[in-house]
């Protein structure tokens, strides 16, 4: 009998050393954790653009250069277009209807700020992904943005929007 209850009371301690060792790591186990998750490391916080969509609305006649020398001459391209004008309408969402790059159909793409002071007009995501446009300027009446993807700032060089009429 002394043989059975030695080996009760070493099973009870194994028992419990087995027990402290799991609390012990469970001490670090909060239930008051904030329900929001860390930010994930790399990803920029969402930051209001300085333009707003409904300043980009309208009808804009528009032209491209690639020599920033061009651009006076280039307005003046672009606001003689305005008889075949480039229309950004008002998204559902708060966004503005636009062409991506190489895209038939225009979508709702949004206008987005980053903590640089850029702006970028884009699907959701990140500031300045890849199917982004910065906007390099904008003044009320002309517009000029430049595709972030190399390739597509290649083909479409430095986009010059000029509004036709006066603002909606």
């Amino acid at each position: 009998m002394t043989s059975s209850r030695s080996l009760r009371t070493a099973a009870r301690l194994g028992i419990a050393s087995v027990l402290t060792l799991f609390l012990g790591a469970c001490s670090s186990f909060s239930l008051t954790q904030s329900s929001a998750p860390p930010p994930e490391p790399g990803v920029e916080p969402e930051v209001p653009a300085t333009v707003r969509a409904d300043e980009l609305v309208g009808k804009w006649g528009l032209a491209a250069y690639n020599n920033p020398n061009d651009r006076a001459r280039t307005e003046k391209m672009a606001l003689a277009q305005c008889k075949q004008p480039y229309t950004i309408g008002a998204g559902s969402s708060g966004g503005v209807i636009m062409h991506l790059a190489d895209q038939a159909t225009p979508q709702e793409l949004r206008v987005k700020g980053s903590s640089s002071g850029k702006n970028y007009i884009g699907p959701p995501g990140p500031p300045g992904g890849e199917q982004d446009r910065e906007i390099v300027s904008f003044d009320g009446r002309v517009l000029i943005t430049r595709f972030i993807d190399k390739d597509a700032a290649t083909r479409y060089q430095t986009m010059v929007y000029v509004r036709c009429g006066p603002r909606a």
